[in-house]
């Protein structure tokens, strides 16, 4: 099966990434393990990389054009969701690449929030770029660490370590900023 999976090429390992920014409830942790498992370390991060970036900019897109453009008279008419999307705008750019950064950040919910405020789309792009390079780095050592553990079961020790890290930082980072 893994065969016939990496003869597909490049675009099934980066087309599964992109589910995960469309579907939350696929494990992201789980297809970059797999497309590194199946294409090696260099070629599943990139392709991981590739389409994680890509669908979370085409959700972000979605929603900041057919959405928003929907959405916008209702949104005016809620205060609360008017005035979130408003704080959502001026987030600093930092707060996003952390948050785009954790594997346990729920990226469509991300995508959806910032594509339906005025955040800068550029702004959003280059940060969410840099951001999904490091997180998949991180899930990249974890899947080249899984794919090892069958030969020594050790390697999943720290592997493991830097998940329940991970994990941590992503709640106490939601937490602190309300989200």
């Amino acid at each position: 099966m893994l065969e016939a999976f990496k003869d597909l090429g490049p675009a099934a390992p980066i087309f599964l990434a992109m589910l995960e920014s469309l579907i939350p409830a696929l494990p992201l942790v789980a297809i970059v393990t797999f497309n590194i498992t199946v294409h090696g370390a260099a070629a599943g991060f990139l392709y991981s990389w590739i389409g994680s970036t890509l669908g979370c900019y085409l959700v972000f897109c979605f929603f900041r054009y057919p959405v928003r453009r929907f959405l916008n008279p209702w949104i005016k008419r809620k205060p609360a969701l008017s005035s979130g999307l408003k704080w959502v705008a001026k987030v600093n750019w930092k707060i996003l690449f952390l948050l785009a950064m954790l594997p346990f950040t729920p990226s469509s919910f991300l995508n959806m929030t910032f594509g339906l405020s005025d955040f800068n789309q550029r702004t959003f792009f280059v940060t969410l770029f840099f951001a999904k390079a490091i997180m998949m780095s991180g899930l990249a050592f974890f899947g080249s660490s899984v794919a090892l553990s069958f030969e020594n079961p050790w390697y999943l020790l720290p592997a493991g370590a830097i998940l329940l890290l991970l994990l941590l930082l992503s709640r106490y980072t939601s937490r602190r900023h309300g989200l």
